[in-house]
């Protein structure tokens, strides 16, 4: 199931299911003064809510870690498609930070919690410049000050460019924890609600991202950070094994004496050493794929460009057929550099994990929600045609027998006696069931063209049914 289908499937049912609300409230409308009936189609109509909200508001995490100077904060810059996150030699975070996705017309915000409270304190809004700086400056007084506002947890809103075009996956959150070997090197101690934060957050996350770069594997701090990690959360890490992907992050510039082959190979034997039988290793430059994408979407600054030019330029230089050769300008060659990067696979090796498991399931329990609730809608107008057919049935046998009857009482008498009645009961809307009859068939006809909706996006969900991965 490709992104495009799961976003196209997700409209199709929000569509459906709001058309079946719309319908319901509509019959819902009729049925007033019918209380038992009334407080049935209530019910239907609070399931089918429910529902629309849980798709509209399903959350999705990637979970991201990694050891010491691994390049984890570009990598994340890369997802996220602005230069946000300092580089880890400048703000270790201690504590974890969430990079949550909010539409570009949002007021990008730079939020912090607190142990105890529940409201987060805005620190600072503005664009990715001024949120960085922020970041920096604040990062920065809480390792200096051993944290003295007891923070356990950053927030930023901001949009990730890798899901822009997905309204569907609007709940996606990058979430960079902070680990041991982080908290160490600042000499930072985590509170029991910080340790509580990061075991909560790799069991629900969607996916777990490892960074490693190639000059992690010159030493064996590596295997030593792995090992730890492993040890600290095996239970979780085995299984959500499938879910699990290790990245090896390349440098600039590169290193001759160290192929990125080589270090896969090399991580690869580690992982297995370590427990993991069949680990799923990519590689990327992080730092390529940022600048790629801001210069792509005319973010860059001149420093950024600088860089692009500097360092990525070269490799594309190209040579005409006069046998000259021409430099070709950033925006140009900027898709390129950024396919070139490794950045987009991963991304869609992201996006496919988290379709084919919490997205898949999100949208069939939501089929099966609106499913329920369109056959509860037909019953319903069942049960009503039938009573209303067969009154209509009645009908002529009624006015026949009333046509026989003799009238007892005086013309004036019975003005009289017709003048009270309405004087003492309330007017009710005249009833004509053949009428009902018609109105109801109508509703149901609708009713089908929704049910019949709903089956095709059922069979195109069950062909879509991923299968499950052998760990």
């Amino acid at each position: 199931m490709s992104s495009e289908q799961f976003q196209a499937a997700h409209d199709s049912i929000y569509i459906t299911g709001r058309l079946l609300l719309q319908s319901l409230q509509e019959i819902r409308a009729t049925r007033e003064g019918e209380e038992d009936d009334t407080k049935a189609l209530q019910r239907i109509e609070n399931d089918i809510t429910k529902a629309l909200y849980a798709l509209k508001e399903q959350k999705y995490q990637v979970a991201v870690i990694a050891p010491l100077n691994a390049g984890k904060n570009t990598f994340l810059n890369a997802l996220i498609g602005a230069d946000i996150l300092p580089s880890e030699a400048e703000a270790i975070t201690a504590c974890r930070t969430d990079i949550r996705h909010i539409d570009s017309g949002q007021v990008h915000r730079f939020l912090e919690y607190r142990e105890g409270h529940w409201q987060p304190v805005a620190i600072a809004s503005g664009d990715a410049v001024e949120i960085a700086q922020k970041f920096l400056e604040h990062t920065q007084s809480i390792r200096n000050q051993h944290n003295p506002a007891r923070t356990i947890r950053f927030e930023i809103e901001h949009p990730i460019e890798a899901i822009s075009t997905l309204s569907s996956l609007a709940g996606f959150t990058l979430s960079d924890l902070s680990v041991e070997n982080e908290q160490a090197s600042i000499k930072f101690t985590p509170t029991t609600e910080q340790e509580q934060i990061i075991l909560e957050t790799l069991e629900n996350t969607d996916v777990i991202l490892f960074i490693l770069n190639e000059n992690n594997f010159k030493n064996d701090s590596v295997s030593g950070f792995l090992k730890k990690i492993i040890e600290n959360y095996r239970q979780i890490l085995a299984v959500n094994q499938g879910k699990v992907f290790f990245i090896i992050n390349e440098v600039e510039p590169k290193n001759t004496h160290i192929d990125v082959s080589e270090v896969i190979e090399i991580c690869k034997q580690t992982l297995i050493g370590l427990g993991f039988p069949s680990p799923i290793i990519y590689s990327a430059n992080s730092r390529k794929g940022l600048l790629a994408k801001l210069i792509q979407n005319s973010t860059a600054t001149s420093n950024h460009t600088k860089e692009f030019v500097q360092v990525f330029l070269g490799n594309y230089i190209e040579e005409t057929e006069e046998g000259e050769f021409r430099v070709p300008q950033p925006i140009e060659i900027a898709p390129k550099v950024l396919k070139d990067s490794g950045i987009l696979v991963i991304q869609e090796i992201v996006l496919q994990t988290i379709i084919e498991n919490s997205g898949w399931n999100l949208l069939n329990g939501v089929l099966a929600e609106l499913n329920k609730a369109a056959k509860a809608i037909e019953d319903s107008l069942n049960t009503r045609l039938v009573s209303e057919e067969v009154e209509t049935e009645n009908i002529p046998g009624k006015a026949a027998s009333q046509s026989t009857e003799t009238l007892t009482n005086e013309p004036i008498q019975a003005l009289g006696n017709e003048l009270e009645h309405l004087a003492t009961e309330p007017q009710k809307p005249e009833v004509n069931p053949p009428r009902i009859v018609t109105s109801l068939k109508e509703r149901k006809a609708q009713l089908n063209e929704y049910m019949d909706e709903l089956t095709s996006i059922r069979k195109s969900l069950d062909s879509w049914k991923p299968v499950q991965r052998m760990n």
